[in-house]
């Protein structure tokens, strides 16, 4: 990843103290996760990012909260972390610190659900075009779509694999991540980690 996105002096920060992210963000009411069903998340984008990562869709957690991958569980900002991609584990209120550091956070399917299994088929394939376009505005040297099934039906690959893929997105190089949901028992965190470091070591290459 390019040095021109990281934090000044290159030190990383201090980790926030146990309990934190709690203390200042309080959980959303169960009104709340129902309300927030459809809603749709604004992306986290700049032109130019070093790596665009794909989620599935929005859950409901993270419609409710504006926060990508927010729900308590989910893995991927302590993979991101484990990975080198962050100097520090970020909370979801923090994405919009992202761009500074070359990555930003899109979805196959824009809108929320409770689970990404409710999506259709019809959905991802619909996502994927505009994912495409997507890429083609903003110009990531990568895409890293974060889970194989939903890669494999939006794109109709259905034989792809994690890691890198032969194709690629308009210019951008293809890379396709584990489901970091804590529903996806077949990946522990420290195997998610080791995943998102092998994509971290390819962007370092070039």
């Amino acid at each position: 990843m390019s040095d021109r996105r990281r934090p000044a002096g290159g030190r990383p920060e201090a980790a926030p103290g146990p309990g934190t992210p709690a203390r200042r963000h309080p959980r959303p009411s169960r009104e709340q996760l129902a309300a927030a069903a459809d809603r749709l998340l604004p992306d986290v984008i700049a032109p130019g990012l070093d790596v665009l990562f794909v989620g599935i869709n929005p859950g409901l957690w993270s419609a409710a909260t504006g926060w990508h991958f927010a729900r308590p569980g989910n893995r991927f900002w302590p993979a991101l972390h484990r990975g080198g991609f962050t100097p520090r584990l970020l909370h979801p209120s923090e994405q919009d610190t992202l761009p500074a550091l070359g990555l930003g956070i899109t979805n196959m399917v824009a809108r929320a659900s409770a689970r990404a299994d409710e999506l259709t088929a019809g959905e991802l394939v619909d996502g994927a075009a505009t994912l495409t376009r997507k890429v083609e505005r903003y110009r990531p040297r990568w895409v890293a779509v974060v889970g194989v099934t939903a890669y494999r039906i939006g794109f109709a690959r259905p034989k792809a694999g994690f890691g890198p893929q032969p194709e690629t997105l308009a210019a951008a190089r293809l890379w396709v991540l584990p489901n970091p949901s804590g529903l996806n028992a077949h990946f522990t965190p420290e195997t998610l980690g080791a995943a998102f470091a092998e994509l971290r070591a390819a962007v370092a290459a070039g």
